[in-house]
């Protein structure tokens, strides 16, 4: 009785071990946790798959970095020339699109730069440059910071000329919007992450919907042959699960306000 009960005990602890060891590290952009997404997500892709998905949830650039240290088997991320740079560096094996969503501007509901009636991006931007309003942007080299300087970028212009009214706060997109509110600030902000903050204050969506504004989503496993510690194989089962039908549903279905927020687009 007792060496059974202690073989029994045995069986038990290995299994638990084995558990603990189907663990994998992923880096995603802060912007996939705040809308939330990742809660109906990845709880799913763990049941299905018997894993512990352990998030460590960054702006892209810092994603990228953990990614090129080892620190993480694979990223989710979204700004594809540091994803490219990435590849052909040899630290990513691929880039494989998954979903998509869109960045919009959000601003005080008085709109003093009166972008709200603009039919061209750039031209908002070019009354942003001129208005002297707030504005906050991330400042951290997240996928949405790198968006936001590559549209002052299309305008030939320094956002640093505007002033202290350029508010750069080196943090996350919670925060960003936070600090916006505080400050009656236009941001520039991904949609889903901005219908899914609770503290909105007297701000507004002011412009959507211009092509510029298109945010693409992807996930690049980490390159064995660079870190041999990385868990490829349970990197190859996310892969796929994150580009099934149950994936897919999920990933179309996540509606806030009404407004479908997200869309697949693997193949």
């Amino acid at each position: 009785m007792i060496i059974a009960a202690l073989f029994g005990l045995a069986l038990i602890l290995l299994e638990a071990n084995s558990a603990i060891a189907e663990q994998v590290k992923l880096a995603v952009t802060s912007s996939f946790h705040n809308s939330g997404l990742s809660d109906h997500l990845i709880p799913q892709a763990e049941a299905d798959l018997a894993l512990d998905i352990q998030l460590l949830v960054v702006g892209t650039g810092q994603a990228i970095k953990l990614g090129k240290n080892g620190d993480v088997d694979a990223i989710l991320v979204h700004s594809k020339p540091d994803e490219e740079e990435l590849v052909k560096s040899g630290f990513a094996k691929y880039r494989r699109e998954i979903m998509f969503n869109e960045y919009v501007i959000v601003g005080p509901a008085s709109d003093p730069a009166k972008i709200a009636s603009v039919g061209n991006l750039l031209e908002v931007f070019n009354r942003l440059s001129k208005a002297k309003v707030n504005f906050v942007s991330r400042g951290d080299s997240s996928g949405t910071h790198k968006k936001e300087i590559e549209l002052w970028n299309k305008i030939t212009f320094n956002p640093a000329d505007i002033g202290p009214q350029y508010i750069s706060v080196g943090s996350g997109m919670g925060k960003a919007i936070n600090i916006a509110v505080a400050f009656d600030a236009y941001i520039l902000t991904d949609k889903a992450t901005w219908l899914n903050h609770k503290n909105k204050g007297n701000l507004a969506i002011q412009y959507e919907g211009d092509q510029l504004l298109y945010n693409q989503y992807s996930f690049l496993p980490i390159n064995k042959n660079m870190h041999s510690h990385v868990e490829s194989k349970l990197v190859e089962k996310i892969e796929e699960w994150l580009i099934s039908e149950k994936a897919k549903n999920i990933i179309n279905s996540y509606i806030i306000e009404n407004t479908q927020v997200f869309t697949f687009n693997a193949n």
